[in-house]
């Protein structure tokens, strides 16, 4: 994912202005049409819930993004570059074709001057771009239900093991694992503790971690064999409003999180989750205090790997979950952290922001 861009309401504050102050710089994807644009496209503007935003052509067309007729982003920025112009009208003349070295050779260029011309005015390759625009497509088909087979002969690729090591490399999936199914969105968002890593669908949160947890791979993976889905970066409606709870529970303003939120575990691990949003913000509770309220004393170990298992931090709150002798125990985010967030969340307590949630 790329970070480095303004906030997202000063660009789609540029978007509707149609500024030309991002210009190559930054990209707008429309989810209701499957476009990308740049920001100062004359075409009508969606609704700010129905974009995401990236300074890379690379990442809207691997999300399956195509590019708009009317701003046509894809042309040089920047001033005309022959190599770049020709060789994009020839993609444009045959975007299902599988483009190679050799073929460049044969139309009389040299691969590495076109290699840095299009990095130069496009920050991409050009067989990255033609690659990158058949598995865009292949994606958006797999999406919308339809068969592996006939995305993989989209994509221009002869081999069913190669397309799917190349889906896999840019997409994040294997395709059947993306056959019929929503793309999740990953974004991120800066906190006093750090940065934190939010992936949702367009309803419903699924993982909210610190960058540097060291699990954090392996739970992404794991999000993705539960959900049958592939990760593309951008931002729903739930990781907008979890960005905004957070920053409010961070300066202390409020202490409640509404965001809807999609468990992905076992019964177990549920019950286990549901006990720990019951533990009143400012207080705590031990291991074997849950495993009591789930009458299952006997599995003190269970409860604890439940805690683990919690991909939502700091909204399903396992950092109120402590030692029976008063330590702090582990933490996926880091003893640091959970020390950090007590004490902030018992220096709240005092000012009555936790009270609704004692209902």
């Amino acid at each position: 994912m790329l970070f480095d861009l303004p906030p997202e309401d000063t660009l789609y504050d540029a978007l509707l202005s149609r500024s030309t102050d991002y210009e190559g710089s930054a990209f707008v994807c429309v989810k209701t049409t499957g476009i990308f644009c740049r920001l100062s496209c004359p075409a009508r503007k969606p609704r700010r819930e129905n974009t995401i935003f990236t300074d890379s052509i690379g990442t809207c067309l691997e999300a399956g993004f195509r590019p708009c007729l009317r701003c046509r982003p894809l042309e040089t920025a920047g001033g005309k570059d022959a190599i770049v112009d020709g060789l994009m009208q020839a993609l444009d003349a045959d975007p299902e074709r599988r483009w190679t070295e050799t073929d460049l050779i044969r139309r009389g260029y040299d691969p590495s001057t076109v290699r840095r011309a299009f990095k130069r005015h496009l920050g991409i390759t050009f067989l990255d771009l033609a690659r990158h625009r058949r598995l865009g497509a292949a994606a958006r088909h797999l999406a919308e239900g339809g068969r592996v087979i006939d995305a993989q002969m989209e994509a221009g690729y002869e081999s069913p093991s190669g397309f799917r090591a190349a889906f896999a490399r840019l997409i994040g999936g294997a395709p059947a694992m993306s056959q019929g199914r929503s793309l999740l969105y990953a974004d991120w968002m800066e906190t006093p503790l750090g940065p934190m890593v939010a992936v949702a669908d367009e309803t419903r949160l699924h993982l909210l971690e610190f960058h540097d947890r060291k699990g954090l791979p392996a739970e992404m993976e794991k999000l993705k064999r539960q959900t049958r889905s592939s990760v593309a970066p951008g931002k729903t409606p739930p990781i907008a409003q979890i960005e905004t709870e957070l920053s409010d529970y961070f300066t202390g303003k409020v202490g409640v999180f509404k965001t809807p939120l999609a468990l992905n575990g076992t019964a177990f691990e549920r019950q286990v989750w549901a006990k720990l949003q019951h533990i009143p913000p400012g207080e705590t509770r031990s291991y074997g205090d849950i495993a009591c309220e789930v009458d299952t004393m006997k599995a003190v170990r269970a409860v604890a790997k439940a805690n683990g298992a919690n991909q939502i931090s700091i909204v399903i709150p396992c950092h109120r979950c402590i030692g029976s002798d008063g330590s702090l125990t582990g933490y996926g985010g880091g003893l640091w952290r959970k020390q950090w967030l007590l004490r902030h969340e018992g220096r709240m307590r005092p000012t009555g922001l936790f009270s609704e949630e004692r209902r």
